[in-house]
């Protein structure tokens, strides 16, 4: 009989028993005169004794408003010192940070303040064109007149106190420097002692996971779950004390707080952030000035650096390592950044919010062949199965959904007992969505979505593997593979291609392309030459929306099904 699909991380290193408040002093002691956080766009550079005054002024500043441990604390901007301040402050008073995309407007905000009841919201004023304290408003006109801290909002009930960064004063409202004077002696005593009583397994943190149909569900995750999940993805890359670490990904997001800062933080490694959000110039003069030893992007983001027209002037020589993450990699994309970009020991990552978020990731031993082609293997400690639609374990090399199970598994959907029940099964099984297969040594490899296989005919395809072999083709840049309906065999693929600046490419090339080298029902019947994708702001492709604009744009309409 077949081995079945089912590994296990074993592992020789401890999982860290420690509450983030507690290993955060531990290594502020360690590293004190190290560099920790370097804020380009701010000019601001601590070490880790620094870092630790500032987040202790903060934690004391937030429970002299009367905020005590288990409070939800809202976090509503791009990547600034605050934001990182404010995680760590959170984390040693006990308070649950509440990351919200930046991307979010007043429905949104709305329904994030109030599923998880906010008492407390911290907020950048604007960025380009958001005008978040406008949109606060809107929502709270009470602000105008309310004594700052004692809001009382008809349509936000939960929450108290609304706290603004930057120098100007807005009625209603506190502002964040202001929290940052220096403690009292038993302020300190008092935030010390209240570290001892707080538990590793008690929430710190809740995501909202962008749902493509309905609202986004609050991922509730521990300290347990996201420091060890943050101290193991930095020794799969092999950080060090004194690694410098360049974080354009969002810190709303965990690829930022997690990977980014808590990996830094386990390793004694310095958080670098070139701008408030991704911008490939400030990434590359970044890495340059700084001598980055890591750097860490969603594929679209090294895409973007490696096109750049200046990006031939930069040294990026101190480059060793890295993590490429938050959507599948275009094996081209990979090999590129390992020989263009010096990232010869860059690894994919794979994960979810919902697992802290890291399940797997390749080595920076393994064969490039191996890192280029598969998600690695099991991170430590944590268990996986790929399962068919009756709950069974499938022999491997066989695809199936990935389920997972470990210390990285979140508590569960803030507020929702039948969401969570949906997705943690009652063995403690992550249920992913994701379609992977698992080979005789353990790699990994996703293949697509249970929601984006396409089944044409009784064919079942992966669009990932259409898009891998498109993005062969030299004139292709990018590429996004969806089903659309069709009368006649269920679905159709049609496939969405960014060209090449200064490249022109016809359907008929692609087809040409296509023959021979793939089944033909693997040829898509739609081809679409198009700019960008519709994104997330973390740089995963929507690809719902790109579905729905191919049955608008082609007049077709969903099978009914029984």
């Amino acid at each position: 009989m077949s081995e079945l699909s089912y590994v296990h991380g074993a592992s020789d290193k401890p999982l860290i028993g420690q509450t983030i408040g507690r290993y955060f002093d531990d290594a502020c002691a360690r590293h004190g005169q190290r560099e920790a956080l370097v804020v380009r766009h701010q000019g601001v550079r601590l070490s880790y004794a620094e870092l630790r005054l500032k987040v202790d002024s903060l934690a004391c500043g937030l429970r002299r408003l009367g905020l005590v441990p288990g409070d939800r604390v809202g976090m509503w901007s791009q990547n600034r010192l605050e934001w990182t301040l404010t995680q760590f402050a959170t984390a040693k008073a006990g308070l649950v940070l509440v990351n919200i995309n930046p991307a979010y407007r007043r429905s949104e905000l709305e329904y994030a303040l109030n599923k998880v009841g906010c008492r407390a919201l911290v907020l950048s004023p604007s960025f380009k064109s958001s005008d978040y304290l406008a949109m606060l408003s809107d929502l709270a006109p009470e602000l105008g007149h309310c004594e700052a801290g004692l809001l009382r909002a008809h349509r936000l009930p939960s929450l108290e106190m609304v706290i603004r960064m930057g120098g100007e004063r807005t009625p209603g409202m506190l502002n964040f420097d202001d929290l940052l004077r220096p403690p009292t002696r038993d302020e300190l005593g008092e935030l010390e002692l209240l570290g001892e009583a707080l538990q590793f397994d008690e929430p710190i943190n809740i995501q909202f996971t962008s749902g493509t149909t309905g609202n986004p569900k609050g991922a509730t995750l521990s300290h347990h779950n996201i420091l060890n999940n943050g101290f193991f993805v930095g020794e799969a890359i092999r950080l060090v004390p004194g690694d410098r670490v360049c974080i354009p990904v969002p810190l709303y997001h965990c690829f930022g707080m997690v990977m980014g800062n808590l990996g830094c933080l386990t390793h004694g490694a310095t958080m670098v952030y070139p701008a408030e959000a991704f911008e490939p110039l400030a990434v590359l003069q970044t890495v340059a000035e700084e001598k980055c030893s890591a750097s860490y992007g969603v594929p679209t983001m090294f895409i973007a650096q490696l096109d750049h027209p200046d990006f031939a002037g930069f040294d990026l020589s101190s480059l060793r390592t890295g993590i490429m993450a938050g959507s599948p990699c275009p094996i081209e994309v990979m090999k590129r950044v390992i020989d263009r970009m010096n990232m010869t020991e860059v690894t994919i990552a794979y994960g979810m919010t919902e697992t802290s978020p890291v399940s797997f990731q390749s080595g920076t031993d393994d064969p490039i062949e191996r890192r280029v082609s598969t998600v690695g293997r099991a991170q430590p400690h944590c268990e996986v199965k790929i399962i068919d639609n009756e709950g069974r374990i499938v022999p491997r090399g066989t695809p199936g959904e990935l389920c997972t199970r470990g210390y990285s598994v979140m508590l569960g959907y803030w507020g929702d007992e039948a969401k969570t029940a949906e997705a943690i099964d009652r063995a403690g099984w992550m249920h992913t969505g994701d379609i992977a297969i698992i080979d005789d040594e353990g790699f990994c490899n996703i293949v697509g979505r249970i929601k984006d296989m396409v089944i044409r005919g009784g064919e079942n395809i992966y669009p990932r593997e259409i898009e891998e072999f498109l993005y062969r083709h030299p004139k292709i840049l990018d590429v996004q593979v969806v089903g659309v309906p069709d009368k006649k065999y269920g679905e159709e693929l049609c496939a969405w291609i960014i060209v090449r600046e200064g490249e022109r490419l016809s359907e008929d090339e692609v087809r040409t392309f296509c023959q021979g080298q793939i089944a033909h029902y693997k040829i898509p019947r739609y081809i679409s030459f198009v700019d960008s994708f519709p994104m997330t702001v973390t740089g995963k492709i929507q690809k719902f929306q790109i579905r729905e604009k191919m049955k608008q744009t082609l007049g077709l309409e969903d099978a009914a099904t029984a």
